[in-house]
């Protein structure tokens, strides 16, 4: 991934001095177990703990000979050990090594992202409970429905977060399986207790049934949560921009100290922020799609998937800790405008009464008014005081179909807000919150 969008911590689980330098926990670790099986010196075990180094530079200048990456690998480390490295990879083969270490690298980078979601969650939470009270129009298909609270809409980003959090760990228990069986998963030349001690040792788990590689439905599921989890993430920025938009301007990402948000317009503040989580959720979908067609590998395995994987595990993980990082700082900073909400509110919101003054005209005509009578009723007032921008409690005051069922005061009790928000408690209860 381009240093734009990395940030260290992760990006250093991807870098190949760490990945070889995995890889080579799990050499040193094959031949730990076979030292206490005793069919390996334990002298040479030690010369190896102390001599083996990485050094990517020559992996790369010797890969440039062998074209093989993993023979590379082996041959740098034994120039640095001597003699001793003889005992290193016996039986095994490449995807003993790679699809292990890879296991280590996907657990970890598990970690890292479930630390950031904690932390994004904990920014929501607090959000929602600020803002539980704050009216506002809620919105289907762009268009003002009913009052809600703009805690009520971050509650359910929040409830979202915490089931991302599960698939997350889910997702993590499915990676976290690696393989020592050999180069059909027969342990033809190795003994099965290799590979449980050295699972063991790196916390993971022993793959049931293994070819030459570990199933690719597991990195399908991981590569599917994180692709979810952006999903998420877009869900949320792509409401911000909208909450941004001039004409409605509710909300607004922050804008620091020196920011520009134009090269030509010096009046721009623009919702860059959300609109670069959109776009890179995008990415994290098409790299998912990508891991589902690496499941289907001819016969024991072939090697179709490795050129994949190289590139949509580590720009994955990578960008999703990026978003997560930056939404945080998004909802930690967010300007958030009661007072424009409740003017955005106050445009239509006696028009918003429809469905009570519906339902309260069903329940008090006693069978007068047919469902589809009513709402015809209060429809063709609505749909006059919109387009004549006339008030609409003043139309259903003087409708006299209506007043013949409906008191004054059974009217304008339609019209209280806070009818509409009324189980926001109970929401808030069953979020967590």
């Amino acid at each position: 991934m381009i240093p734009r969008y990395s940030r260290p911590e992760m990006s250093a689980i991807w870098a190949d001095e760490n990945r070889f330098q995995v890889m080579l926990e799990v050499e040193i670790l094959a031949m730990e177990a076979m030292v206490k099986a005793g069919k390996v010196p334990k002298a040479d075990l030690d010369q190896v703990r102390k001599k083996a180094a990485i050094d990517v530079a020559q992996i790369n200048e010797i890969e440039k000979v062998v074209k093989h990456d993993i023979i590379a690998f082996l041959t740098q480390v034994e120039r640095k050990v001597g003699k001793a490295a003889r005992h290193l990879h016996m039986g095994m083969t490449s995807s003993d090594v790679l699809d292990t270490a890879l296991a280590v690298q996907m657990v970890r980078s598990s970690k890292l992202l479930a630390d950031e979601l904690s932390l994004l969650k904990k920014a929501l939470a607090s959000l929602a409970k600020k803002h539980k009270d704050t009216i506002m129009a809620g919105r289907t298909h762009g268009v003002h429905a009913e009052p809600t609270t703009f805690g009520l809409k971050v509650a359910g980003w929040y409830s979202e977060v915490m089931r991302d959090e599960q698939r997350l760990a889910e997702a993590e228990k499915a990676v976290a399986f690696g393989k020592i069986s050999g180069a059909v998963g027969t342990y033809a030349h190795l003994d099965p207790a290799l590979e449980k001690f050295v699972m063991a040792k790196l916390g993971l788990q022993v793959e049931p049934v293994s070819t030459q590689i570990v199933p690719r439905d597991r990195h399908a599921q991981f590569l599917s949560t994180i692709a979810l989890i952006g999903g998420t993430l877009e869900r949320i920025a792509l409401q911000i921009r909208h909450m941004q938009r001039t004409e409605v301007m509710e909300a607004e990402e922050p804008f620091t100290e020196g920011q520009k948000g134009s090269s030509a317009m010096p009046h721009k503040r623009n919702p860059v922020g959300c609109e670069n989580i959109c776009g890179l959720a995008r990415l994290l979908r098409s790299n998912a799609q990508a891991s589902m067609e690496n499941m289907a590998l001819w016969h024991e395995r072939d090697i179709s998937h490795s050129s994949v994987e190289r590139v949509v595990l580590p720009d994955s993980t990578i960008l999703l800790d990026y978003m997560l990082h930056r939404m945080t700082i998004i909802i930690s900073g967010l300007q958030v405008y009661p007072d424009r909400m409740k003017q955005n509110l106050n445009k239509t919101f006696l028009i918003l009464a429809s469905q009570r003054l519906l339902l309260e005209i069903l329940q008090k005509s006693k069978g007068k008014y047919s469902r589809e009578d009513a709402y015809k009723l209060v429809q063709g007032n609505a749909q006059k005081a919109w387009t004549e921008g006339k008030d609409f409690k003043k139309l259903i005051l003087e409708s006299r179909e209506i007043r013949a069922v409906l008191s004054e005061k059974d009217i304008l009790e339609c019209f209280n807000p806070a009818y509409y928000v009324r189980h926001r408690d109970l929401i808030f209860k069953r979020a967590g919150l």
